[in-house]
């Protein structure tokens, strides 16, 4: 399944229910659209937070994404990822083209 970053970002009114409980919540919505967690991490800078997700496609990452946005009020960016070494094979046919 592909992997997808979703980086979030709070504002004021997202962050008055902060609680394991909406958290909880969130794990049940990514879940519910075949996703799985593999990491979700709090962060200090540009960004709150970031997720590591596997979904079985863009479409369930996207209704994810906007489904949290709907729970949260956090805004979520989010983005499929490619391993290195996948990415360097697609930049190496790229040069002989």
């Amino acid at each position: 399944m592909p992997i997808f970053m979703m980086f979030g970002k709070y504002n004021p009114a997202s962050l008055k229910d902060v609680s394991p409980q909406r958290t909880k919540k969130a794990v049940r919505i990514i879940e519910k659209n075949g996703g799985k967690v593999i990491s979700m991490y709090a962060l200090m800078g540009e960004h709150d937070l970031v997720l590591t997700l596997d979904f079985p496609d863009v479409e369930k990452a996207m209704s994810t994404s906007m489904s949290l946005n709907m729970l949260t009020g956090i805004t979520f960016i989010t983005s499929p990822v490619v391993e290195v070494e996948k990415f360097d094979r697609l930049m190496s046919k790229l040069e002989n083209l």
